[in-house]
């Protein structure tokens, strides 16, 4: 019989199948499977792959969302010193400091002694409804003990905070009782307010202290000044002292307040973002009020831009000591899972062209952060002279000189006053020992300090109790020695600060404020410039040259 031809290649067939198997398949696992460095090594995909990567054949099981959250930030710090990253928890206290009001209790505490200790209940608030006094320990929420290691801020927030009208149980102890108090609180929105006073300093002269820039401060600044018109002002300080900043419209639309139309009040640019203009619409109604603004290091971003735009349209008196120098526009890139980014995209100049930001060197955020620290060592927080220019000079609209090289040079200076400050002193606030022994003395003498209807009444009242000398006592007590010497040079200074936290425990922040000022430094300077009529700055008696324009270099 004839063997079958078909027969005969049948295995030459399957030989040429096997081997062009062999080269298709080593392909395939080249360049999509098997070797995974050459997919890393292709450009940017080399991050997502190598997640991938680990998540198939790492050795260990590993939570992946935890490798983003730590590699996100260290790639953004090699960036600039302000694009950040949050992630979803983070980003919801960040939303909340700005959003203008959150759903909680409405309480502030502190934490003593692993036990909440409610200082102060927001007016009409969810707890002051259900009858949460200042004073009270919380010993217990939702029927489980709350004391001991377990309290943290964090905790604290995470069970008090949570969806509007929703409920949460409390058990509190009031001061001179055993017995628990129990409570159902119904949440609400709680108001964060930006505008943290408004005021009357003299006869005169009005007061706003603006403590950030969020969604709802601008119209918090309307009704300020809707109140302080009422007492009849006719000279306006603005103290934006340690206001980092928030928002950037909010603060266009402040200072469109003060300034006539079409005068710049900041712009932004950069790589690529084109040039925006923001312009007053000459709508303010307080263009002519005599202004002066209060800045220190504290203050940053929207502060920088607000204090900028004064300075340069020379419509107002800056004062105080130089800003801190954050002006880099962030782009928010928000993530499904909650998370965001914060991604610098330009930069901010003030109306001559100054850029607000301090110089930083990209991926070396220490020095950046040891910034105050440096300027406090070098004598910048002392003295004028000691303050170090590193950029060019520009001119104002009637060709005052002012400084590019990060934040805003005041145009008048005022050293921080340290006029009795001595090591004991210093310990003693490290420690945390002033504030300690104020929320002690205003624990045991509550009934009597709540008896005062004001806070001038209650400021005369404790200096009668020279509680400066009980506070050595406590200190001494608690671990600082006593020194009769240090505490008799510092004896003001103590006295401030140990009476002003007991009238921020008793009565609320203006209050606080109101006291501090009584007697600040600042504040006299700025009333001073008023007595003098110069809160309007005035052109330069000797022109400068012809070749420098305004807004221009030297």
């Amino acid at each position: 019989m004839r063997p079958n031809k078909s027969n005969r290649l049948m295995p030459l067939l399957m030989a040429l199948c096997v081997v062009i198997g062999i080269v298709v398949g080593t392909f395939y696992a080249n360049h999509f499977s098997g070797n995974r460095l050459n997919i890393i090594n292709s450009g940017s995909n080399r991050i997502n792959n190598l997640l991938h990567i680990i998540d198939d054949q790492y050795v260990d099981k590993v939570n992946i969302d935890s490798l983003v959250d730590m590699a996100i930030p260290q790639i953004l710090s090699d960036l600039d010193p302000h694009s950040v990253y949050f992630s979803a928890k983070e980003m919801q206290q960040t939303t909340d400091d700005l959003k203008g009001s959150f759903s909680g209790v409405g309480i502030e505490f502190i934490i003593r002694e692993d036990t909440i200790r409610i200082q102060g209940v927001v007016k009409n608030g969810p707890a002051d409804q259900v009858g949460i006094r200042a004073g009270d320990k919380i010993v217990s929420v939702d029927g489980k003990p709350f004391v001991g290691k377990v309290v943290t801020n964090s905790e604290a927030m995470k069970r008090l905070k949570g969806p509007k009208d929703t409920k949460v149980k409390i058990g509190v102890i009031r001061y001179g009782e055993k017995k628990v108090r129990n409570y159902t609180i119904t949440r609400g929105d709680i108001p964060q307010k930006s505008i943290v006073a408004a005021y009357m300093l003299d006869e005169n002269t009005g007061y706003i202290k603006i403590k950030n820039f969020g969604e709802n401060t601008y119209p918090e600044m309307l009704i300020a000044l809707a109140k302080l018109s009422q007492e009849g002002f006719s000279n306006l300080v603005v103290d934006l002292r340690d206001n980092t900043g928030g928002y950037l419209k909010p603060a266009v639309q402040i200072a469109n307040e003060f300034l006539p139309k079409n005068k710049l009040i900041v712009y932004t640019e950069g790589r690529k973002s084109p040039r925006q203009d923001y312009l007053s619409d000459g709508r303010g109604s307080y263009q002519r009020i005599p202004l002066v603004v209060l800045i220190n290091e504290g203050s940053a971003s929207a502060s920088e831009i607000f204090a900028g735009a004064i300075q340069d349209n020379d419509r107002g008196t800056i004062i105080g000591r130089r800003s801190f120098g954050k002006g880099l526009v962030q782009n928010q890139i928000e993530f499904t899972d909650g998370s965001m980014i914060r991604l610098t995209i330009a930069r901010y100049y003030t109306p001559s062209g100054r850029c607000i930001q301090k110089p930083y060197t990209a991926g070396d955020n220490a020095d950046y952060e040891e910034d105050l620290l440096a300027r406090y060592q070098h004598g910048e927080f002392f003295s004028q002279d000691s303050i170090k220019h590193t950029g060019p000079a520009y001119h104002t609209g009637l060709g005052r000189t002012v400084y590019g090289g990060g934040g805003i040079t005041p145009d008048i200076f005022v050293p921080e006053d340290t006029l009795g400050m001595t090591s004991y002193f210093k310990e003693a606030a490290m420690r945390g020992l002033i504030l300690q022994f104020a929320f002690v003395y205003t624990d045991n003498n509550r009934p009597k300090l709540s008896s005062f209807e004001n806070m001038y009444d209650l400021a005369d009242y404790l200096d009668s109790q020279n509680t400066v000398d009980k506070f050595a006592t406590y200190a001494d007590k608690n671990g600082l020695k006593r020194r009769n010497l240090l505490i008799k040079k510092s004896y003001d200074m103590l006295k401030l600060y140990i009476n002003s936290r007991i009238i921020y425990n008793i009565m609320d922040e203006e209050d606080w404020i109101e006291y501090l000022n009584l007697d600040d430094n600042v504040v006299k300077t700025a009333l001073d410039v008023f007595k003098r009529n110069e809160a309007f700055p005035k052109r330069p008696a000797k022109n400068i040259k012809k070749n420098v324009k305004k807004g221009s270099k030297k």
